[in-house]
């Protein structure tokens, strides 16, 4: 997950109880903890499922057309992709909440964690690709299409899909399964070399578990996680968001114009103002979290136990809120679309008119795939 300590609140350590003496009195969060892990699991479930209709459908209706011949789609069509194989790794992440350890074994850890994040990423920046798309169809509407074409056809590669596998390096190289012993809201991890007792309890009732999270260097554990939190800030929210923002302010202005008693620009108005809204109100609450987390553990600020709770139940929200955007992308980006619809209705007439074959099939005998194939031109057109 982007939170790198486990459930969002532990404090990673060695095993090795001489370091037990040194660790402050934890807070008191058995309560939250139970909630949480009870809570986070239904809310990634819900999203699963959302994601999986209204993602799948786009890429259903995308594949059912013969050939994606506009920008508009071929958008639609990167970020349904990347945000359906983002919410296929959330049941992964619902199980290792709700238990508590990790059943999927080594190789699942690090592909799990590589998907989540190269799709994480990749849904972002495309929402960005997308607005400049639209700042130039509207606003550069004359000379536009050469531009518009060559974002959509290669720049899109190497402005979103490279940054995005390059940003999975940090998994590839620290994300791994590792036997580790909670107590107290403190995580021992169990030395290197040293073999698992078979799940034995120890004297103070702690469990030996298998986690799967990024593991970085004891020494300069903050530091990494640091880095790579203010990395997620930046590359995933402040820099997509300032060109999604300027460019849509930008729309705004040019259809302002003259925009009473014409229909079409007030609900063009009305659309472009929604899609600012659900950005930063589903990505905004999240990073302002984690950076208040963050300056936390560097003690920037004052830690409490207040806070510290304060915190971990806001991220817990907001987490679950940034990932119900994966839900709202195919409804803002395809569902609202006309020609969208068109496609959409034809794809489902597609697979009713294949139903209604095959069952004349069986009453009547074989009909040519000639005829099909003729059908299948004729709806898609």
């Amino acid at each position: 997950m982007v939170l790198e300590d486990l459930d969002g609140n532990a404090t990673y350590e060695p095993w090795d109880s001489a370091a037990e003496d040194e660790l402050r009195e934890p807070c008191g969060r058995e309560l939250s903890r139970d909630l949480y892990r009870v809570a986070v699991p239904v809310a990634y479930g819900l999203i699963f499922l959302l994601g999986i209709v209204g993602n799948g459908l786009v890429v259903v209706v995308m594949g059912c057309q013969r050939k994606i011949k506009n920008m508009t789609d071929k958008y639609r069509l990167h970020l349904s992709v990347a945000d359906l194989l983002l919410v296929l790794t959330l049941p992964f992440f619902a199980v290792d909440v709700a238990s508590g350890r990790w059943y999927f074994g080594g190789f699942l850890c690090v592909a799990v964690h590589t998907i989540y994040t190269v799709n994480l990423y990749g849904s972002v920046l495309i929402l960005a690709f997308i607005s400049l798309d639209r700042y130039l169809a509207v606003v550069r509407a004359t000379n536009s299409q050469a531009t518009r074409k060559l974002l959509a056809d290669r720049v899109i590669y190497l402005g979103v899909w490279l940054p995005a596998l390059v940003l999975t390096l940090p998994d590839l190289v620290f994300a791994r399964e590792r036997v580790a012993l909670e107590r107290d809201s403190h995580v021992f991890f169990q030395k290197d070399g040293e073999e698992d007792d078979g799940g034995v309890q120890d004297g103070d009732g702690g469990w030996p578990r298998m986690i799967c999270e990024r593991i970085y260097p004891q020494e300069s554990s903050a530091v990494w996680v640091a880095v790579f939190r203010f990395q997620h800030i930046l590359v995933g929210f402040v820099l997509p968001g300032l060109v999604i923002l300027i460019c849509y302010c930008i729309i705004i202005t040019r259809l302002s114009r003259n925009a009473k008693g014409q229909p079409q620009k007030r609900k063009a108005l009305k659309t472009t103002v929604i899609l600012i809204l659900c950005f930063f109100g589903c990505w905004l609450p999240y990073c302002l979290g984690i950076f208040v987390d963050t300056l936390i553990m560097l003690d920037v600020i004052p830690p409490s136990c207040e806070l510290d709770n304060g915190v971990h139940k806001w991220l817990t929200v907001t987490e679950a809120l940034a990932f119900f955007h994966c839900c709202l992308n195919p409804i803002l980006y395809a569902f609202l679309g006309v020609k969208f619809k068109k496609s959409a209705r034809s794809a489902l007439t597609l697979g009713s008119k294949s139903s209604q074959k095959t069952l004349v099939t069986k009453k009547r005998g074989p009909i040519s795939s000639v005829s099909e194939s003729e059908s299948s031109s004729v709806l898609s057109s």
